[in-house]
């Protein structure tokens, strides 16, 4: 049988055994994914983690509560404190130096809150095509969260990431949808995002007025094709954080760190070093 690469090393935190990949020395920076059916810690970042270490700096890429193959037990209610406690612990499990923080999507709503609540860990954000605001949620992140699990839904859901149709293809489609569809994994997700979903996406986002107190230097990272998030989400993030940079990319779509892997890698790796 061969090896499961989406499968790292294992810890319990807060009673939940939680899976993470561990990549490099020096400062310690935290991935958080984002909240595709399906998806793990190494399949989002799988393309990103050894590049972005070679710039000397650890990286560790968790598979968040519910996600990936960290546990989701039964009666835990799925919230954006929740999986900012998840990650809180964890995060002191592995370090007590300041760390930065790479967070995608829903990682980079997570990734927010936590440097809103804990200013004090925080030295450097990354945060691409991250939730982070309220918005009126778009049709297709609506299909990504009410996913219907089969093998052609899969295939039509990557098409809404990726700008280029290239990314997508049926074997990548059939890798994703056995993901989902690992026993427990859809019931969780399902759960995590609830109808109406406009709700699930606003208790993700942070108060406008708790972002602008945010002083860590911050790089913002958005396609400027997405779908899924549109970009005026992270222009508005650019306005709000004081500190901050925003990077767009053209020709591209909610996967930044996959479609413009090499450029990514070394403008994250150089703001990280």
């Amino acid at each position: 049988m061969l090896e499961n690469p989406e499968i790292g090393s294992q810890i319990t935190i807060d009673g939940i055994k939680t899976n993470y990949h561990d990549i490099g020395d020096g400062h310690p920076v935290f991935f958080i994914h984002g909240s595709g059916p399906g998806v793990s810690s190494w399949a989002n970042w799988r393309l990103n983690l050894a590049p972005i270490a070679a710039h000397g700096v650890r990286c560790i890429a968790l598979d968040m509560a519910g996600f990936g193959y960290t546990d989701a037990p039964e009666g835990l209610q799925f919230s954006r404190d929740a999986w900012v406690e998840h990650f809180a612990a964890f995060v002191d499990s592995q370090t007590r130096d300041k760390i930065s923080i790479v967070g995608n999507s829903f990682g980079g709503a997570i990734a927010l809150a936590y440097a809103i609540r804990f200013p004090e860990r925080v030295d450097r954000l990354v945060l691409m095509g991250a939730v982070g605001l309220d918005f009126p949620i778009t049709q297709e992140l609506d299909q990504v969260w009410g996913h219907v699990p089969t093998v052609e839904n899969m295939v039509e859901l990557l098409k809404i990431f990726a700008f280029d149709a290239s990314f997508v293809n049926d074997d990548l489609a059939e890798l994703r949808h056995r993901a989902a569809m690992r026993p427990g994994v859809m019931d969780a997700y399902s759960s995590m995002f609830e109808e109406p979903r406009q709700d699930a996406l606003s208790s993700l986002a942070s108060r406008e007025d708790d972002v602008a107190r945010v002083r860590v230097p911050t790089l913002i990272v958005h396609g400027q094709d997405d779908r899924v998030i549109p970009v005026d989400v992270s222009r508005r993030l650019f306005a709000l954080l004081g500190n901050s940079e925003l990077h767009l990319f053209r020709n591209c779509g909610h996967w930044t760190q996959i479609e413009k892997a090499d450029r990514f890698n070394t403008i994250v790796g150089d703001f990280l070093n």
